[in-house]
């Protein structure tokens, strides 16, 4: 709970949250209100981008090809699932297999595919299919242009490949203990403490700074 307080700090301080993840809308959703955020969220890698008060979210695909080629994956490699995992039924941009799966078969096979144009990448919950021009960094992009603002003032946290456009992006980048390796070794900073124990000093950090800016 010191991670979920820590985020809740920014928010009371007037520094906006966004959550930027590989996750469905109401999923999402669901955190969005437990954190008690105020900031437009970033779903399915980019490919989802919604506000509660915004008449309609932005879809920035269609996941109808993902799911095609999940399809005929399924046929073509033993032990892959079509159906893949639970959330899928609420996907909107995109389709996610099981991240046990063989990714590099799948990748091989995606290759000499009628849907070759797809990107495939693996994070710790799932291997996504997904058009080529979708991505965190992408999707952020395009919110940041919606909401006005700019990418110099923003700092992002990530533990995943999936998070590496965002980095490339938001340039201030921090790694939490536990990450992949490639997100490592692009962040700007590699926290010293695991996953969700990152946020507290971060946040303690921020806050610090930003009294400094105003003093």
């Amino acid at each position: 709970m010191e991670a979920v307080q820590a985020v809740r700090e920014l928010e009371e301080a007037g520094i906006p949250v966004v959550l930027a993840t590989g996750n469905v809308r109401p999923i999402t959703y669901g955190l969005w209100r437990f954190l008690g955020l105020s900031a437009p969220m970033c779903c399915e890698n980019g490919g989802v981008l919604w506000h509660p008060d915004w008449n309609e979210p932005v879809l920035r695909a269609s996941a109808t090809e993902a799911k095609e080629a999940a399809v005929w994956l399924a046929n073509e490699i033993d032990g892959v699932n079509p159906h893949g995992i639970v959330t899928n039924r609420w996907r909107e941009s995109e389709w996610c297999l099981y991240p046990d799966e063989p990714l590099e078969a799948i990748v091989q096979a995606v290759q000499r595919s009628p849907w070759a144009h797809l990107s495939v990448v693996r994070t710790g919950f799932a291997i996504h299919l997904m058009e080529p021009h979708l991505s965190k960094g992408e999707g952020l992009s395009v919110l940041f242009e919606k909401m006005g603002w700019s990418v110099d003032d923003a700092l992002c946290v990530g533990d995943a490949p999936n998070d590496l456009p965002m980095f490339e992006l938001l340039h201030w980048s921090v790694a939490v203990g536990g990450a992949f390796e490639s997100v490592s070794e692009a962040a700007s900073v590699v926290s010293p403490h695991p996953h969700g124990a990152t946020f507290p000093p971060l946040v303690e950090a921020i806050l610090a700074r930003k009294a400094g800016d105003v003093a």
